[in-house]
């Protein structure tokens, strides 16, 4: 019998789910799981795990069973100096190896991972750090300025030092936490002004997410998979790393200053044939008049995050080769509606989300809360808890079932 991530085709997809199939892909239960241990050490065996390209144009590569014992290392090195289960561990590095042995070790431990971007601003930096408390920093740039604002927190430069730290520690290291467990602490961009929000995810995340990996990106066995959005942010972190990774399917990422060209390099390179991005990097790509230096041919195109124009989308399809899908949700519900891509049966309609994603309720609801007739706008809505659970946006549902954006609810 066919797992729910072999079902090829559209119809055997909406036949075939149940939230059931889905925990049978992971080793761990209801009860227990730990993320890293679904992303890294359960596919020892497989080969590479992550290739990086970085702005200055070289590439590198770890592989699954690296990544599993550095983790391993990196979670007694924890223990070691004192960090305690649940403890925030901020990591200010860019995509490295160094920053997915922290993120991933932190998690191992049972710590929780707060990964921030490099390039905030003082002010930025500080409303996270201010409010996750972390117990230790780990860091790219000099740590002077840390210790002197954070002295409560063990700050620790990935430096050679930090390695041969490493080095010495044992690799072996067996996790053990609940799926409740807070794993992962994931700040939203907000403002200087404004606190931003902090997406709390438990250990049970990295199962939820397969809704959006599966039917949002397209994630298959044997994909070249390539995002290049940051891991300090919701969709790399999400989409870009945990997911392929959760499926032991290898992920390509971005580090440093962002230059179109080194995306291109990295698709020829990388052999890419799944890509998901947001769509400002997709209308970069074609203004840059790049793209016949680089003969492609990807399979699979997705994006989140804001709308797709019809002139990329047009570009997408006639010269990278794929139907680009979008993917939509909100940070409290995470994906719901999508648009199946590779999937056999399933069209994409230009200009329409999608269609609502398995394992979910997703509705257009009136004023009183009562489910619209087609092609009524309304409020976006998921059904949560017997309850509908308003996302905050207007739209429509068609007489096809699929749902359209018709702006902000709110301010």
């Amino acid at each position: 019998m066919m797992s729910i991530a072999e079902l090829p085709a559209y119809e055997e997809v909406l036949r075939g789910f149940s939230w059931d199939g889905v925990w049978a892909l992971f080793d761990g239960d209801r009860s227990r799981i730990n993320i890293a241990h679904e992303c890294l050490d359960r596919h020892r065996g497989r080969g590479r795990a992550i290739s990086v390209k970085f702005a200055d144009g070289r590439s590198e590569h770890y592989e699954f069973a690296e990544l599993s014992d550095l983790t391993g290392r990196f979670a007694n090195w924890l223990a070691r100096r004192g960090i305690g289960k649940g403890d925030p561990v901020a990591i200010i590095v860019d995509p490295s190896r160094a920053f997915y042995v922290g993120l991933f070790g932190a998690v191992k431990y049972g710590a929780v991972a707060v990964p921030l971007f490099t390039l905030f601003g003082p002010e930025g930096l500080a409303l996270r750090l201010d409010d996750c408390r972390p117990r230790l920093i780990l860091t790219q740039g000099d740590p002077g300025a840390l210790r002197e604002g954070y002295p409560r927190a063990q700050v620790v430069r990935t430096d050679e030092a930090f390695w041969a730290e490493l080095g010495a520690e044992s690799a072996a290291f067996t996790p053990c936490t609940s799926a409740s467990d807070l794993a992962i602490l994931q700040y939203t961009s907000g403002t200087t002004r404004e606190l931003p929000d902090a997406v709390k995810q438990s250990h049970r995340a990295v199962v939820t997410l397969m809704v959006a990996a599966l039917y949002g990106v397209g994630l298959r066995e044997g994909d070249r998979y390539f995002c290049p959005s940051s891991p300090a942010w919701g969709h790399g972190l999400s989409h870009g790393t945990l997911a392929p990774l959760a499926l032991g399917i290898p992920t390509a990422s971005y580090s440093g200053k962002f230059e179109i060209a080194r995306v291109f390099e990295a698709l020829r390179e990388f052999r890419i044939d799944n890509m998901a991005a947001a769509p400002t990097v997709f209308r970069m790509m074609r203004n840059s008049g790049l793209s016949g230096n680089y003969p492609l041919s990807l399979k699979k195109i997705s994006y989140t995050g804001e709308p797709m124009d019809a002139g990329t989308a047009a570009w997408i399809q006639g010269t990278l080769g794929a139907t680009p899908c979008g993917m939509y949700g909100s940070t409290e519900v995470g994906v719901i509606v999508v648009n199946f891509p590779g999937f056999e049966g399933y069209r994409v309609k230009p200009g329409a989300l999608g269609k609502a994603a398995p394992g979910w309720e997703v509705a257009v609801v009136d004023g009183q809360g009562r489910e619209a007739p087609p092609d009524t706008t309304g409020e976006i809505a998921v059904r949560r808890k017997g309850e509908w659970f308003l996302v905050k946006d207007l739209g429509r549902r068609d007489a096809e079932g699929y749902f359209h954006h018709e702006g902000r609810s709110d301010d």
